[in-house]
């Protein structure tokens, strides 16, 4: 069901430009099992959605969030919003909904435990992308949605996008999938691992306190940042612009970056979330990645970034070569991961044309 006073008519019917929709909330109010051995007592899923449902079920784009994004994408990719544009509301049913173990309104470390009268905070269950993904599903069926058009994301987005392909195959029609992997790499989980141990070094981090926690997160973005960009996004963009002793442009830069996150996220459900992106692998339950793979139906585009060293373009490349009916992309960006984040005008008309091709 629907919860929070907001009607699913209302939230699909809402989107205008630049106005705000809606969070509305699916309530699971049953045992969710977890595929690491645990369990939620109860779910509670945050999401957005924009334009209107056919009476098919079938004109809906699925947008699959990264990290420590929200369930509105025109906060975070609002260079696809409008008429005639990929994100299209007079066309299209667009979903988003935000991950379990997040911050922004679906079950995380900061909800309270209906067992014990207690916040989650540290006991958290692992949850897997497998995981997200058999929960955005019973929420498809909430919404009366007999198939997904487009599913899309970037990095973890795209990682839940892939697991969706595979563990549904018949019910997506095109897949996109931008600087992501079919499981999360040893040099992936060993940035977040450093991260974690940054976060944890902060002795507040499991205190009851607003600010608890709070330099451990600073520091773990720092950290992050690395990886998202490259050598050549710093040189280019935090270079000093006369020598100094202090306070040199890239150093400040990192404060910046890591206090930013700190004023709207969580430690325990960055901690929480970067477990969930480590557990990331086709493979589990399944006879290999590349069978997992071979099963996908949706004719799919997976786009690399040519200096994202995150996951770097070979791996996408040979992503692309294990998908029957792919198609492989390398985009430039100055940006290195954080590109499909920001790269609209090389991104929008990319994907754009792949759905015009593969439909017409």
């Amino acid at each position: 069901m629907s919860a929070n006073g907001v009607s699913t008519t209302q939230g699909r019917n809402a989107w205008k430009a630049n106005v705000t929709v809606p969070i509305q909330y699916f309530d699971l109010d049953e045992r969710f099992e977890l595929e690491g051995g645990g369990y939620l007592p109860e779910l509670r899923i945050a999401y957005c959605t924009y334009g209107t449902l056919n009476d098919h079920g079938d004109n809906v784009i699925w947008v699959c969030h990264a990290l420590t994004a929200n369930s509105d994408p025109q906060d975070w990719w609002n260079g696809f919003w409008g008429g005639g544009r990929l994100f299209d509301p007079e066309r299209y049913f667009i979903v988003c909904a935000n991950i379990i173990g997040s911050c922004y309104g679906s079950t995380g470390p900061d909800h309270v435990n209906p067992e014990t009268g207690t916040r989650y905070g540290s006991t958290f269950p692992l949850i897997t992308i497998g995981d997200v993904v058999r929960a955005f599903r019973k929420l498809r069926d909430d919404l009366g949605i007999n198939h997904i058009e487009l599913i899309l994301g970037g990095s973890m987005g795209g990682q839940q996008a892939l697991e969706w392909a595979v563990q549904e195959p018949e019910a997506i029609g095109h897949l996109c999938a931008i600087a992501t992997n079919a499981h999360h790499s040893p040099w992936g989980i060993a940035f977040n691992e450093a991260q974690r141990l940054a976060l944890m070094a902060d002795p507040t981090y499991l205190h009851e306190s607003p600010n608890a926690g709070e330099k451990g997160l600073i520091a773990a973005r720092s950290i992050g940042m690395i990886s998202y960009r490259n050598f050549h996004t710093y040189q280019i963009s935090q270079s000093d612009i006369v020598p100094v002793l202090q306070d040199h442009r890239a150093a400040t830069y990192q404060r910046y970056q890591g206090l930013k996150l700190s004023n709207r996220f969580t430690p325990l459900a960055y901690l929480s979330l970067s477990r969930t992106m480590d557990s990331h692998h086709l493979a589990r339950g399944r006879e290999s990645i590349s069978s997992a793979l071979a099963s996908i139906q949706a004719k799919s585009l997976i786009i690399g970034i040519d200096t994202d060293i995150l996951f770097p373009a070979a791996e996408l490349d040979a992503l692309a070569r294990s998908i029957p009916n792919a198609h492989f992309e390398l985009i430039h960006s100055d940006y290195g991961h954080d590109g499909f984040l920001l790269e609209y005008d090389v991104l929008h008309p990319l994907i754009l044309n792949f759905m015009q091709d593969s439909t017409s």
